[in-house]
């Protein structure tokens, strides 16, 4: 595979600090110095740099002022050993070199911050933070490097094992090299999961069983496959034709792989492909139960998520009868949702909803983005007050996969305090479990902030 030359990395990185006490300052290294190498090979990240300080001797080649000097150290083995890197330079996300016929970034507004313009596809992210990436922009020498610093699990985007059609589906003549690359983690003793975004007529039916046998022969290796249905908004200008999924696909689908989980389970000893939750919720099929999902190796691809968040809601219920919790004062409580969502939503709250309080929980149309997006996590500050700025309420409960990790911010840059002024009431956040929801509720703080 070709290389890219606009991201060949560093031979070196700065360092920004010192642990006090650590056996790189006891070694003279100091902040502003680059280390270049350990034990011979080069430090080009943080996957690099934790790797090859690990072991009990090391031979440190750092790079100051004054060039480049080696040092000798002896420290326990597994002892961090005391340096920070500076992540802006060395872990600088990787782009992404597909043109996904599927691409949520592609079918954006056009106007919106340029952060979310940007496509990353980093292995090292995927190592880290449980990214999905394709492979498709490492070349040989970098997919090594994978292999020698054992980076398991991985996170996968497969979307179909046939190579022709995932060219296809990717956009790049360098996509169909994906099994090879799978058997070589396999023999490696690395791990990884993948996901399936699902497209119908490109890589359902017969293809999306081949992908599933293709990745169920790499088991125990292959942990876990996602299938999600492919979202698309009203921004759809000059990409592919896509359809979207209606009920009766949605429960085509759900019998095409539910038949396969009781194959695996049969064979593999687990059910190894999920579907999910937005399949169900389109053709109001009830969920699995709560031990269907294992051990919800999927569950930040929203598999299992409504089904997770009722059993912690029933593990909260039980926490709060035994402390007592005395009902708050009567009140309304809007609770906007995703459509796809609500009925489950709906229902759960009113379940555990305290006496004197009434719920509306309202589903919301993404405007926005376009009606067929139905999913909670997309919904934006412009549509929450389209649709609540009529209706009734003292406090408005948000649930917080609305807003950018560790921001106040939705999607269209509208903010809480924005949002808030313009519907004259309260915003809580609350975040997605069960224990949150409950204590919202009720109107209790929430522990975990």
């Amino acid at each position: 595979m070709e290389s890219d030359e606009s991201e060949v990395r560093s031979v070196s990185v700065s360092i920004l600090s010192v642990t006090p006490d650590s056996p790189a300052e006891r070694a003279g290294i100091l902040p502003g110095e680059r280390i270049v190498s350990v034990n011979g090979e080069p430090v080009t990240d943080e996957i690099d740099y934790q790797a090859l300080t690990a072991s009990r001797r090391l031979l440190v080649c750092v790079e100051g002022q004054e060039g480049e000097r080696e040092l000798t150290v002896v420290k326990p083995e597994y002892e961090p050993f005391g340096l920070c890197l500076d992540e802006r330079e060395a872990m600088k996300p990787r782009h992404c070199r597909n043109k996904c016929i599927f691409c949520f970034v592609d079918q954006l507004p056009g106007g919106m911050r340029d952060t979310l313009y940007v496509k990353d596809d980093d292995w090292r992210l995927s190592l880290m933070m449980g990214n999905y990436v394709t492979l498709t922009n490492i070349d040989d020498r970098e997919f090594a490097r994978i292999l020698a610093r054992k980076a398991s699990p991985l996170y996968i985007s497969v979307h179909a094992t046939d190579p022709e059609i995932r060219c296809r589906m990717l956009s790049n003549p360098h996509a169909g090299s994906l099994m090879e690359r799978l058997c070589a983690l396999k023999d490696h003793g690395l791990e990884f999961h993948c996901q399936i975004v699902l497209c119908p007529g490109v890589n359902d039916g017969a293809v999306l069983t081949r992908s599933l046998e293709d990745l169920a022969s790499l088991y125990p290796a292959s942990r876990s496959v996602a299938v999600v249905p492919v979202g698309l908004t009203a921004f759809r200008r000059d990409l592919p034709a896509l359809t979207a999924f209606d009920s009766q696909r949605a429960a085509a689908v759900l019998d095409q792989l539910e038949e396969m989980q009781q194959r695996f389970l049969s064979s593999l000893g687990t059910r190894f492909v999920y579907p999910s939750d937005e399949f169900y919720c389109k053709c109001s099929r009830p969920l699995p139960r709560d031990e269907d999902y294992e051990d919800y190796p999927q569950i930040e691809n929203g598999v299992g998520m409504l089904r997770q968040l009722e059993r912690e809601c029933l593990e909260a219920a039980e926490d709060l009868r035994e402390e007592a919790v005395p009902a708050p004062p009567p009140r309304t409580l809007l609770i906007p949702t995703g459509v796809s969502a609500q009925p489950f939503i709906s229902a759960l709250c009113e379940k555990y909803a305290p006496p004197g309080t009434e719920l509306r929980v309202v589903s919301v149309r993404n405007r926005f983005f376009g009606e067929s997006i139905t999913v909670t996590g997309l919904i934006v500050g412009q549509d929450l007050i389209h649709t609540l700025k009529d209706q009734p309420g003292d406090e408005i409960l948000i649930c917080d996969t609305m807003l950018r990790e560790n921001t106040d911010r939705f999607l269209d840059d509208t903010t809480l305090e924005e949002v808030s002024a313009q519907l004259r009431r309260p915003l809580r956040v609350v975040r997605n479990q069960g224990d949150s929801l409950l204590r919202a509720l009720w109107g209790l703080e929430d522990e975990h902030g």
